[in-house]
């Protein structure tokens, strides 16, 4: 999981990209004004027995309610790591994220076993992606 974020990490702050901050949080340590307060989301979690990790719950409970209404709109990537589970944990987020008006900004990176190094091309692709469109 660490070299998956890694890898979305780099592509997201590419100096390619100009103009957008990339803020890191744990989703246990996410706050709804910080969540108010971004204009796009890249979402990493564990599938953990078919679903989003407990943090990764715990941080939309946390915020979703506040941010339900002022955060229409606004684009997020997903990438999510497991060994079985991972469609639960996939529509989990998307359900979550759909409900909040999100807009998916590109396809989820979803991997099981050892990520091989096209696997992290497509997570620095993701960081990418979510992150030029945050420009202007």
């Amino acid at each position: 999981m660490q070299a998956m974020f890694e890898a979305v990490l780099a592509g997201a702050t590419d100096p390619e990209i100009e103009g957008v901050d990339v803020v890191r949080r744990a989703a246990l340590a996410l706050t709804p004004d910080e969540m108010l307060a971004a204009d796009g989301y890249l979402l990493g979690t564990p599938a953990n027995l078919g679903y989003m990790s407990g943090a990764l719950k715990h941080a939309f409970d946390t915020c979703y309610y506040p941010c339900l209404d002022s955060t229409r709109g606004r684009p997020y990537g997903l990438y999510i790591h497991g060994n079985e589970g991972t469609e639960g944990a996939e529509r989990g987020v998307e359900s979550i994220a759909t409900g909040l008006g999100w807009v998916k900004a590109a396809n989820s990176v979803v991997l099981m076993g050892k990520p091989a190094k096209d696997d992290l091309e497509r997570c620095w692709e993701l960081g990418a992606t979510v992150a030029a469109g945050l420009m202007g």
